[in-house]
């Protein structure tokens, strides 16, 4: 069986899984086309999107005095950075498939039936208009950054002292005396109280940054950046602990044949498909190929896994698993109430039939 396993990247900045409106056209069953409309059926692919989120870490200047000063045990003791492995979601796409291709032909001289169809060819809507589902909002990457020390945090004692030493002693004293400021604000023991609470707010606001300046000088600091990536699978039967991709903690991640990352796994099992036809049924389903085809997907269980964690378990629709059907052009052969039918184009299933 050949898999197809395909990983985009999602840079930071852009916008990641933003999807493009459905666009449609209308194919109307004419004289000239020979009163039939040509149309594709999809095959269902697989969208796997990975959260992976880059995290830098600076060491403060006063990284070998954060326990001895503030008690503080695991400051950043070296720049680094790593990577770790966040949500995978789950959706079905579906994807031209060549051998699906198909034209529906109507009766002369009855009303012209019409269809839209997708960029793909993919049937939407048989006489009635297509309104495209709403899109779903983008999920921009985001990045957090944690601000660098503000210059006022450097006093003219800070400044002055000599040592590193010494200087790490004086920045934790500045810690303690802003924590004992705020205190005394909150408690109302403080000589020069604000007049009033937005101004006290503000007063805590800046005590806080400050202290967070200071701080950042012993335990470090650390910047995020969330990235996300589409990974293609096009399934074609069952599948046991396929190695999906790899992932390390620090190069983040990597294609399925990379040895230098843990593997991520995805197994999926067919949950329903079609029963075998008898050949009586198989040559009547051959004499009604001149009909409207549609897909009856079949469904399988998906999972994805990988040190014995679970990141992703859903039941989906497939439409390699399942078969075919048709409606034929008979039906729509009453001018005063064409029958109207809705797909779901990502499957070419039938939605909705209306007389």
């Amino acid at each position: 069986m050949k898999k197809i396993f395909i990983i985009t990247g999602i840079l930071s900045g852009c916008v990641a899984m933003t999807a493009a409106q459905t666009r449609v056209e209308k194919k109307v069953a004419t004289r000239a086309s020979g009163y039939g409309v040509t149309y594709s059926l999809p095959k269902t692919s697989l969208i796997m999107n990975v959260e992976v989120t880059k995290v830098t870490c600076q060491a403060g200047p006063y990284y070998k005095y954060a326990e001895k000063y503030l008690g503080v045990k695991d400051a950043v003791a070296e720049d680094h950075v790593y990577y770790e492995l966040g949500k995978i979601t789950l959706t079905n796409k579906g994807i031209p498939d060549a051998e699906n291709v198909y034209t529906v032909e109507f009766k002369a001289g009855t009303v012209a039936p019409y269809l839209y169809l997708t960029e793909d060819g993919f049937p939407c809507t048989v006489n009635t208009d297509y309104a495209p589902p709403a899109e779903p909002a983008g999920k921009a990457a985001e990045k957090e950054t944690s601000s660098k020390p503000a210059a006022a945090v450097f006093t003219q004692e800070l400044l002055m002292a000599g040592t590193v030493v010494r200087q790490a002693e004086v920045a934790s004293k500045q810690i303690f005396h802003i924590r004992e400021s705020r205190m005394d604000i909150l408690t109302g023991d403080a000589e020069n109280l604000p007049p009033d609470g937005e101004s006290m707010k503000l007063m805590i606001q800046k005590l806080e940054d400050e202290e967070a300046a200071l701080t950042r000088l012993f335990v470090g600091a650390a910047t995020t950046e969330t990235d996300w990536y589409d990974i293609t699978l096009v399934p074609q039967e069952d599948l046991e602990d396929e190695v999906l991709f790899r992932f390390s903690g620090k190069l983040g991640i990597l294609d399925a044949d990379d040895l230098g990352g843990v593997p991520v796994y995805i197994s999926l099992k067919a949950t329903e498909r079609p029963r075998e036809l008898t050949p009586k049924e198989a040559e009547k389903k051959e004499k009604m190929a001149k009909g409207l085809i549609y897909n009856v997907p079949g469904r399988a269980q998906v999972e994805i896994k990988s040190a014995g964690k679970t990141y992703c378990k859903a039941d989906m629709q497939i439409v390699q698993f399942g078969t075919t059907e048709s409606l034929a052009p008979v039906l729509f052969e009453d001018r005063k109430n064409p029958v109207k039918i809705l797909f779901y184009p990502e499957t070419g299933a039938i939605k909705q039939i209306i007389q």
